[in-house]
């Protein structure tokens, strides 16, 4: 079967970072449907930013013809990946992991199909590893990996200063297990995933060469960091979810509205489906122009996440918010008991905190119907509270505000 080479589309727009027997599973990926997997945890009942670049490999892989696998951790979630962690993470009961993998399968059908030949299966390898036998895969799986070789891994020699427990030594060989089982049930030959999974990746293509003398293979993808290497989807409220009732679709767009200029050509690259040309032309310029090419990043991502009502809505809010049209601006209704500036910023969550609250009012941060407040007694007047009013935290949140 001849399909175009998913690793070159993967490649031309930034995804790869690491690749292991990089000319096989080039030929490989040429010339037939690849099943392949990446890992979930269900640590939370949405997926958010830091899952959006995995998935939208995943999305290039399904349309170029491979067959993805999503592969929820229900089983692993109970130990607890320690990599980029200082501390243990917290168990999890079955029946919360079932309710965070309908959320996430609902959230991922936005990025690929579950249905057809190729369409992506959901697993939980809670399945197979809660009725291993420990004699037995201590045996059979652990006498093939070095605790040395182990320790030299980035994901355990983070957690030695803290203190890292057996119970999450164990993670490595489990997720290796994984990939050897779906090998096995799945035909599944590659495994993917973010770059600070290298080693746990790497060590699952290594265990089905020795144990079953096949090829396996193993891909990470970039992080999805700033210019100033940060991890992107971090908001003053915390993490940028894929669920709108944790982040609004309007918060959404302007998260993306808002990156620097500098990133975003990379952020259409891999969050996009827009042609590499357009995003060339795009993002060759300055001024006017790149303030065009965010809000076209902006939409196009919100559009991928919410759909296109939604993504048309926010970026329509985004408009009038910044353009004066106060009929359409996103509106938050506050309870009318709410007197001073300092709640009402805290109530519209525009700040997390009284302390902040009074930071930016003090920085000159804050501006009720283009009117610099500078008291944080400042209290709307009474025709502000009937009408409703406009409220301006620096330069890139504004709302309308209504109290009732």
């Amino acid at each position: 079967m001849n399909r175009p080479n998913i690793m070159d589309t993967l490649r031309a727009r930034g995804f790869i970072k690491q690749t292991v027997f990089e000319d096989d599973l080039y030929e490989l990926l040429g010339k037939e449907s690849v099943p392949f997997y990446i890992g979930f945890d269900p640590t939370a009942d949405s997926l958010h930013v830091g899952h959006f670049l995995a998935l939208m490999a995943m999305s290039h892989m399904q349309r170029a013809g491979h067959k993805p696998i999503v592969l929820i951790g229900g089983g692993t979630a109970k130990i607890g990946d320690p990599s980029g962690r200082t501390d243990l993470r917290q168990m999890m009961t079955d029946d919360t992991i079932r309710h965070n993998c309908e959320c996430f399968r609902k959230q991922m059908s936005r990025f690929f199909t579950f249905d057809g030949e190729n369409g992506a299966v959901m697993l939980n390898n809670a399945d197979w590893l809660d009725s291993l036998n420990y004699i037995e895969f201590i045996r059979d799986i652990g006498s093939l990996f070095s605790v040395n070789k182990m320790l030299t891994a980035e994901c355990y020699r983070s957690r030695m200063e803290r203190g890292l427990t057996f119970l999450e030594f164990n993670y490595m060989l489990m997720q290796s297990y994984d990939f050897l089982h779906l090998f096995r049930t799945h035909g599944c030959k590659l495994q993917c995933g973010g770059d600070d999974q290298w080693s746990n990746i790497l060590a699952g293509a290594d265990l089905i060469r020795r144990k079953e003398s096949k090829p396996a293979f193993a891909m990470t993808f970039q992080l999805l960091l700033t210019s100033e290497g940060k991890k992107m989807g971090k908001t003053q409220k915390g993490a940028l979810w894929l669920d709108p009732d944790k982040t609004s679709p309007y918060e959404f767009f302007q998260y993306w509205r808002n990156v620097a200029d500098v990133d975003v050509k990379k952020c259409m690259q891999l969050l996009t489906y827009m042609d590499l040309q357009e995003i060339d032309a795009l993002c060759a310029c300055d001024g006017e122009g790149i303030n065009a090419a965010k809000e076209r990043l902006a939409y196009e991502v919100t559009k991928i996440v919410h759909g296109q009502e939604l993504a048309e809505q926010a970026r329509t809010q985004a408009r009038a918010a910044f353009g004066g049209d106060a009929d359409n601006m996103p509106v938050r209704v506050i309870d009318a008991s709410v007197v001073n500036i300092v709640d009402i910023l805290c109530a519209c969550g525009l700040c997390k905190s009284k302390s902040e609250a009074r930071s930016v009012i003090a920085g000159g941060g804050v501006k009720v119907d283009d009117v610099k407040v500078d008291d944080i007694a400042f209290a709307p007047t009474p025709e502000q509270r009937a009408n409703g009013f406009v409220l301006h935290k620096g330069k890139k949140a504004r709302v309308k505000v209504t109290m009732a």
